[in-house]
């Protein structure tokens, strides 16, 4: 791949995308876990995103998207290719009346406060969620009662070969921490749309300030993590199976079933992508030997 890796490197050059070499992707992940990429890549527009796309393809070099990093889990050993993060530099709001467009890399709570700014109701569960609002459609998040398919009208993407496409809500298959992403991830996704409700801005910004509120006393936010760690199991909480099987605080290295919210895996300091898995896999053996429940994990791991 070395000579497509070159080729690679040069048109980068020559279209004026911003690029780096053998970044460490821990330094791009919410759990601070992660080896390095060949490229990692920052494109400013989707006229880039295809380019990165179908340059890619031609060169056969495996790419993958990133937004803020959380709800991932990165090889020890990296990724090989190139690793295309829209970030800051792709993360343009709109708001049109009740309308709120927005482009991938916007972080959630910059979404969720461009919404508040304009007395816009509906995003408030995003609050504080670490996330970009991509990797938020990606997985369909949620928290405290609202999730992305609430408010979601519609979503571009960019397809594997280059294309802009358009989908309705209905035509994202929305449901519990799944999309039609889960199932595409080839495509990469550029914009999304809200239709939001107006309503009295002190309403909105009391209900943030709750949400965040019951974020910073339950969840443990001074510790790297990439947030809930397994889905919700049908009629049970991960946390409170994980707790009552006595594996709070249980841990393997740096890695750590949280003290503070069973829910979470942590990151205290030096965890690897090894220790984090095999954490993962004692919790949930140990909670199926006791309750008979296996669970899934929410947590993605790449590659």
């Amino acid at each position: 791949m070395t000579d497509s890796i070159l080729l690679l490197k040069d048109f980068f050059e020559k279209n004026g995308i911003r690029f780096k070499e053998n970044e460490l992707l821990k330094r791009h992940t919410t759990f601070q876990i992660g080896g390095p990429c060949d490229f990692m890549v920052f494109p400013s527009t989707s006229k880039q995103i295809a380019a990165v796309i179908t340059e890619c393809r031609r060169l056969i070099i495996p790419l993958y998207f990133l937004g803020k990093g959380s709800d991932l889990l990165v090889s020890d050993d990296g990724l090989p290719g190139v690793v295309m993060q829209l970030g800051s530099s792709y993360s343009k709001i709109i708001v049109r009346g009740n309308e709120l467009e927005c482009e991938a890399g916007a972080s959630l709570s910059a979404v969720c406060y461009a919404a508040y700014e304009n007395g816009l109701t509906g995003l408030e569960f995003a609050w504080g969620i670490p996330g970009s609002a991509g990797g938020a459609l990606f997985m369909n998040a949620g928290a405290y009662g609202g999730e992305i398919k609430d408010v979601i009208s519609g979503a571009e993407h960019i397809t594997d070969e280059g294309l802009t496409e358009k989908r309705s809500a209905d035509q994202l298959c929305l449901s519990y921490r799944h999309s039609f992403y889960s199932e595409h991830p080839g495509c990469c996704i550029s914009k999304l749309y809200f239709s939001l409700k107006p309503a009295p801005k002190e309403g909105i910004k009391a209900k943030m300030d709750d949400l965040m509120e019951r974020r910073k006393s339950k969840q443990p936010l001074e510790f790297a993590s990439a947030g809930s760690t397994f889905k919700r199991p049908p009629g049970h909480y991960a946390a409170a199976l994980i707790e009552q099987c006595g594996l709070k605080g249980r841990s393997v290295g740096d890695a750590q079933v949280s003290e503070k919210h069973s829910g979470f895996l942590i990151n205290r300091g030096n965890a690897s992508c090894k220790d984090v898995e095999q954490l993962i896999q004692i919790v949930q053996e140990e909670v199926e030997k006791q309750t008979g429940c296996r669970l899934e994990c929410e947590v993605r791991k790449l590659p």
